[in-house]
């Protein structure tokens, strides 16, 4: 299965707003692979046509792929039924399609046609690996990820606004990482008027995301670093009619919740923020966050700027809550990164 995982991997950014996906065709009396494939393109033949086509023999197999095969034409026949026609004895599959329509639909026909079904084999690695997808699918939202680094007592900055830097230089490089491995990066008002960031990936040969400026009161000066004309395409999100230069977009704010569904509906998939106390805490409060990571260094302000500040709680069972946790070292910091524990899940 891991192997399917690796290939599929190989379909970023040229898959979406489709799946990962890779599949192999498996012979369980000789312990060998005999084909593979992954989904490539979007519109073109899903991970599972792919291993088929190349499989010598497909008669009596095992068919090994990282998501429940579908069962409704798309852009493509179903899945299921060139599986069913192929002879496979057994189809070993990770995770069900979160896709209410087709939830479970694909298994079913395979299981009618007498087809074995193992079900659920390293189901939350693969859905750590299609997390985008899910949120996607289920919310026509993108999924984002919240960004901080802060000092043991939680701090973004002293009351000053003056933040550099906190964390180290491995944990900048690290950030570098993150930024390139989404589409998009939100910033907001007060981080970049303080800060004045390019929000770019300086990593060569990678892309820097799409930028999405949350200045809905027309705060930031148009000769400030966001807004170059660099190649990347930026979204400003802003109430006020302004003279904007042809390389920006520009949507109305009215609630989280109708932007994200617009940013979607712009093909907007995933995002990551890097904003300051006041975003992080909104989008916290409105439930728009799915993921945080968190750096930490070994410093302590006292008086300072909280990561989120508006946010005010009066019961501990109110907190907002990490699960699926992983905690990892860049010298003498800390990454700390969890999923938002919500009651609606796959």
């Amino acid at each position: 299965m891991r192997k399917c995982f690796a290939l599929a991997k190989k379909g970023k950014g040229q898959v979406e707003p489709n799946p990962y996906v890779g599949a192999i065709v498996y012979d369980e009396e000789k312990h060998e692979i005999i084909s593979s494939g992954y989904h490539q393109k979007y519109g073109e033949n899903h991970a599972e046509v792919n291993a088929i086509k190349n499989a010598s023999d497909t008669k009596n197999k095992t068919l090994i792929v990282n998501l429940e095969p579908c069962s409704h034409f798309g852009k493509t026949p179903p899945c299921a039924d060139l599986i069913i026609k192929s002879g496979f004895k057994k189809v070993v599959c990770a995770m069900v399609d979160p896709n209410p329509k087709v939830r479970n639909n694909g298994i079913k026909k395979l299981k009618d046609a007498g087809i074995e079904v193992v079900l659920g084999v390293l189901e939350e690695e693969a859905k750590e690996l299609n997390k985008v997808f899910i949120k996607n699918i289920l919310y026509k939202k993108p999924y984002v990820m919240l960004k901080t680094a802060t000092t043991l007592d939680g701090k973004i900055a002293l009351l000053n606004k003056k933040s550099k830097w906190i964390t180290n230089e491995l944990s900048r490089n690290e950030v570098q990482k993150l930024r390139s491995s989404y589409q998009a990066l939100m910033s907001a008002s007060g981080t970049i008027l303080t800060d004045n960031p390019h929000l770019n990936v300086r990593i060569k040969n990678k892309k820097s995301p799409i930028r999405i400026i949350f200045d809905p009161n027309n705060k930031i000066p148009s000769n400030y670093n966001v807004f170059s004309d660099d190649g990347v395409r930026i979204i400003l999100v802003n109430n006020k009619r302004i003279k904007l230069k042809k390389n920006i977009e520009q949507i109305p704010f009215s609630s989280f919740d109708e932007l994200f569904r617009t940013l979607y509906d712009m093909k907007i998939y995933s995002i990551m923020v890097e904003g300051g106390a006041g975003l992080n805490s909104l989008l916290l409060k409105n439930n728009e966050v799915d993921e945080i990571n968190q750096f930490i260094a070994p410093k302590i302000f006292g008086k300072g700027i909280d990561f989120a500040h508006d946010i005010e709680l009066n019961q501990i069972n109110e907190a907002y809550e990490l699960e699926n946790i992983k905690i990892k070292r860049y010298g003498d910091n800390f990454l700390i990164n969890g999923k938002i524990k919500k009651e609606d899940k796959i």
